[in-house]
């Protein structure tokens, strides 16, 4: 079955080792006839601050319109980000605040203490790029930043299953395990 894959570089920057991850990914994905579509966090020009919270929704940029789009659009959704302070770098936060907005990726119900999930029916892989080992992440750090994404953002608005890849540790890793991690990701796409 052939899937539609959006492929989200979720790296501020404009060059960095997870937009080489994301890139293996695609490769991968589109050697099993996949549509694959990339957009770049780097290339999004958006207030990631939601500053009225939900009680008055910000206009959408244009980048966020047609992140929601592509979304909508997809039914995998794969990001490649690195791991900062434990978590997702705070951009790609932001889109995640601007741009599942109620009525979009879910809907609060007056029946139930649980919204409805708009974004159901798509799955997710995480592909993560961490100076931490990654038995030092989930022993010692458990994690916390994968469970908020997995749980709290994608879980929340329906994607399931949610998977994720570490990366680890990049810092002072040498070219040949760069490009296994690479041969990796390729791996992981062509799975879909």
């Amino acid at each position: 079955m052939t899937k539609r894959i959006l492929i989200l570089i979720g790296h501020p920057g404009e060059t960095s080792f997870t937009a080489s991850l994301a890139q293996a990914y695609a490769e991968g994905a589109r050697t099993k006839g996949h549509e694959v579509r990339i957009m770049a966090l780097a290339d999004m020009q958006f207030d990631p601050n939601l500053a009225g919270g939900y009680n008055s929704i910000q206009a959408l940029e244009p980048g966020l319109v047609t992140f929601q789009e592509a979304v909508t659009w997809c039914n995998h959704l794969a990001i490649a980000h690195p791991l900062w302070w434990g978590m997702m770098p705070a951009k790609l936060k932001g889109l995640f605040d601007r741009a599942f907005l109620p009525g979009f990726a879910f809907k609060y119900l007056e029946t139930s203490p649980f919204p409805a999930q708009l974004l159901k029916g798509r799955s997710a892989e995480v592909l993560v790029a961490a100076d931490t080992p990654v038995w030092w992440l989930y022993l010692v750090y458990r994690a916390g930043g994968y469970r908020a994404l997995k749980r709290q953002i994608l879980g929340f608005c329906g994607f399931s299953p949610v998977k994720f890849r570490t990366f680890a540790p990049v810092r002072g890793s040498s070219l040949e395990k760069r490009q296994s991690w690479l041969d990796e990701a390729r791996k992981l796409g062509a799975k879909n």
